[in-house]
């Protein structure tokens, strides 16, 4: 989360494709002249135990495959090999399950803080399968490699690395034994470490924010999430529409920002299948389907809401077609 559309980092497929690989590929350790530096840094900004954090680098390791899939994001696909990633019976009847596992939870979390349990549900199902793939690398691992063995990345992933360290200080988790994806996205949610300390929550009270194994802090985290970056209770979050003419194509844009007012999309050709508050701003998306027939569709704010998770239209749009289905065969 919290990455622009420069590299996509909250991708549970990939995420899959890498667990599935295992982490047997070249690795070697983490070179100590990068390390020197972030070291002191932790030490004097953070009052970090120097001796502790040699210890802790000592056990990272660079991972060649690390940086091969920071290239290829899943959300670079055509949106009609994207869908069936995520929109399938296994995924659906899943989440089925786990909705039915979890109804209080998630109904609790959904009166809490307005999100609807669907949406919490597919987050869930398309990150990680509903727990069943977390990630097998460490996140030090991953974050090490990224850090200091990725230029083109490498300020955020510092930063996101130095997030984990105060993380698993304040969580008293072990740094070099929490695993994650190979961006360092932990637990069922997929929570990089910024968003983890700013967005998880202990739902059940129990002292702790787990992540990785209860359910209730997962859902509850999930729901703070989207409330605090703007989900509009019982707003709409997308409509498929038709398009008349090539007035539309002044629209199309790759920021996900809603933008067009229902009269200016109306204006450009674009029929809404209801009617929309005036005030209402969404943004135009075309979906490539494999044919000469795109669909085109409308974001709202919800739906941009979800982009926050993950910047990209194609995932916002698996979370929500497969909240969909969950909910209507459930």
């Amino acid at each position: 989360m919290r990455l622009r559309r420069l590299l996509i980092i909250s991708s549970g497929f990939i995420a899959l494709c890498i667990a599935g690989l295992g982490v047997t590929a070249s690795t070697r350790p983490v070179d100590e002249k990068n390390t020197r530096d972030f070291i002191k840094e932790m030490v004097k900004q953070h009052k970090f135990d120097e001796k502790e954090l040699e210890e802790v680098f000592s056990k990272a390791r660079i991972h060649q495959r690390i940086l091969d899939a920071i290239a290829r994001p899943a959300e670079a696909k055509p949106w009609h090999e994207y869908r069936p990633i995520f929109l399938n019976e296994p995924r659906i009847q899943g989440g089925i399950k786990f909705w039915n596992e979890n109804a209080l939870l998630l109904k609790k979390a959904s009166e809490k803080y307005g999100v609807p349990p669907e949406i919490i549900v597919a987050i869930i199902g398309v990150e990680t399968r509903y727990g069943q793939h977390k990630g097998r690398y460490p996140v030090i691992d991953s974050l090490s490699t990224l850090a200091f063995a990725y230029p083109p990345r490498s300020s955020f992933f510092r930063s996101e690395l130095k997030q984990f360290l105060l993380m698993a200080r304040e969580e008293k988790l072990d740094p070099t034994s929490q695993m994650g994806s190979y961006a360092g996205a932990m637990g069922m949610p997929q929570f990089i470490s910024s968003s983890f300390r700013r967005y998880a929550v202990d739902f059940d009270g129990d002292g702790s924010r787990d992540l990785w194994d209860n359910n209730a802090d997962v859902i509850g985290s999930v729901a703070n999430y989207f409330k605090r970056h703007g989900w509009q209770k019982d707003e709409p979050i997308t409509d498929r529409v038709t398009v008349q003419g090539k007035g539309y194509r002044k629209l199309l844009s790759y920021d996900l920002e809603p933008q067009w007012t229902p009269k200016q999309l109306h204006k450009h050709g674009i029929k809404l299948p209801v009617k929309r508050q005036k005030s209402e701003k969404g943004t135009l998306i075309k979906l490539d389907t494999g044919t000469k027939q795109p669909e085109f569709w409308v974001g709202w704010q919800n739906f941009y809401v979800i982009t926050r998770y993950n910047h990209s239209a194609h995932y916002s749009m698996a979370v929500y077609q497969l909240g969909e289905e969950i909910r209507q065969q459930r």
